[in-house]
Formats: structure tokens, sequence, C-alpha cells
């Protein structure tokens, strides 16, 4: 019996970090009781964190289950499914850490690495994110600014705006600070080793834990040595700009401004995910009767090999594949 492929819509996982604010609920639609509101994963078969489908056949169902029953799903580049993407509301500063490769996190885990791709949809006019260190640093300088309490002083900060992107690779040191709404997509992975949480405690009192040692293990501890935008290169179309804001070797994230209409194809080397950032819109395909309709904060997830797609309405999507 061959499987059916439409467009489905998906429901988010919810995160109640300590962090987290309210704007994910009020701004970008996200219907979800978890209170405060620090992520929404919006596309993820981890067991921390599962979605589900909101429409047609698979209704009800985990993705996760509808791609181990359908592994043609991912598409022949994807013997498992690698990516999760969520939406991040930094109330507050979120912890200094790190992730690890995939070298150390299958040895030492028995999990993917962790790297990460943010897209800053809005910023305080004082925003700032951590990103590597100031200046060369050595385990032992490290454990003396931990011990000393002035880790902060050897990071690098980043001031932040609305369009901002980063790619922030395993093994680099970094926070999202006070004030900036992100997308983030990231390897399939929920490994994070805390250097400094500014000793907060959590509801019951205690301090989260920290990873020091391990952390050290992973850190790249060279220092910044420049951080700046990468040129726009946006490529107009007849109803659509379109703008690759992100490549490396674990996905591909466009940026689709659509005024009228765009149309692309999913192929069957790999699955498609559409991450709605603004407006409204539906997707269609030669299949389907009438659009899937979304609007801002819907994550829509498009099998490998469904063909040709058409995207209608006013929206700003980001549109990842892998």
């Amino acid at each position: 019996m061959t499987a059916i492929k439409e467009p489905m819509l998906l429901r988010p996982f919810g995160k109640g970090y300590m962090w987290g604010g309210e704007r994910l609920k009020t701004e970008y639609n996200i219907d979800l009781q978890t209170t405060p509101l620090a992520e929404s994963w919006e596309c993820s078969v981890h067991p921390d964190g599962l979605c589900t489908v909101g429409n047609g056949h698979f209704a009800g169902m985990t993705l996760k289950d509808v791609v181990e029953e359908n592994p043609g799903f991912l598409g022949g580049k994807n013997p498992d499914f690698p990516i999760l993407i969520k939406f991040i509301d930094a109330a507050s500063d979120l912890s200094i850490q790190v992730h690890p490769d995939d070298e150390y996190a299958k040895r030492v885990e028995n999990s993917k690495g962790k790297t990460e791709f943010w897209y800053v949809l809005d910023a305080t006019e004082d925003a700032k994110l951590i990103y590597g260190f100031e200046h060369p640093m050595t385990p032992d300088k490290i454990k003396e600014a931990i011990g000393e309490g002035r880790l902060e002083d050897v990071l690098h900060y980043v001031p932040v705006k609305k369009g901002d992107k980063f790619l922030v690779t395993a093994g680099t040191v970094h926070a999202i600070g006070e004030g900036v709404l992100i997308a983030e997509i990231q390897e399939s992975s929920n490994l994070t080793y805390r250097l400094y949480d500014y000793d907060r405690r959590d509801r019951n009192g205690q301090k989260r834990e920290l990873h020091i040692e391990k952390a050290l293990d992973v850190l790249n501890m060279e220092a910044v040595v420049s951080l700046k935008q990468p040129q726009r290169m946006v490529r107009y179309f007849y109803g659509c700009a379109r703008e690759i804001i992100c490549r490396c070797r674990y996905f591909e994230v466009e940026r689709v401004q659509v005024t009228k209409g765009f149309s692309f194809s999913v192929m069957d080397t790999s699955f498609q995910v559409l991450l709605c950032i603004d407006g409204e819109g539906g997707v269609e395909t030669d299949e389907t009767n009438k659009p899937l309709r979304f609007n801002k904060g819907s994550c829509v997830f498009l099998p490998a090999g469904m063909g040709r797609c058409h995207v209608i309405g006013e929206c700003s999507l980001l549109k990842v594949r892998c």
C-alpha cells in the first residue's frame, strides 16, 4: 500500500524553563498551557519533546511514529530524523553553555551532537548574545574565572537585532540574552553542558546542574576573530523573494518572502519543513484538493517525494531541508 503523502501541520511541544516568557503565545499563536513558555519544539521526533500531526490522514499521531512507519518520508539522504526546529523566547538570560560535537556525543552520551542555527525574530534595543571567548583561554583559566565568579568577563558579547543570523557550531560557548526571540534549527539533540547559570534557583529552591568537566572536554577555547553578518544574496521572482541564510553539513535554511505565490519541489532525497515567522497563507500540491492553511507560528512537514508544492498568501517563511 502506497503511503499517503500530504502536507502535515505540526502541533508543538512546550518547554517551561525558568527564563522563558509569554511572547510565543501572544505573538506567535502557540496554543500551549506551558508557563512560562520558553521554547516551543515545532518539528521534533526527539523523546524529550514529541510533535504531533494536526491534520489529515495522520492526525493525532506523533511525527516520530509517522516517519517510523513511513521511512520513505525522510528521503534517501536521511537514515533517521536529523533535525529539531524550535522557537525560543528569552525573557531573561539563558545559561552560559556549550554543546558537544557528534563524535564526543556518540562516545560519551550515545547521542547526536548539537550544531545549531539562530535566526533572530525580534530583539530589544539593548539585547545581546554571548558567542565565544574574547581572548584565548585554557582549562585552568576557565576554571579560575568560574571559581572567582567572573566567567562573564572573558566572554565575547554581540549586540543583536531582528534579522541577524548565527551558526553556532558544536564546541562554541554561547548564551541567548534577555529580550531575544529566536527561531532555531539544530541537530536532533538535547545535549547541553552548562558552565554558569547566574546562581539561579528553580521553583524548588535548587540550583540547576553544571557540567564543567564535560564542557571543558568539548570547548573551543580560541578567541572569536570576527563575527560579521553575512552579505545578503536575495533572489527576486514573481510573487516571492528568496535568500539562503544558512548552509551547513546538517541542513540548509532559506528565507522566503511570499507576496503572491511561491513554487518549489520536494524531491525524494529529503523531506522539507516550512516555518511561518510572519503573515499567513496555504500550501498545496498537485494531489491535494485544497490548500493547507497556516499562519504566524505554524510549522508544516512535507514528506520526501511530494513533488511540486505551491505556497499562496502573504507570509514570511523559513524553509528547511537536509
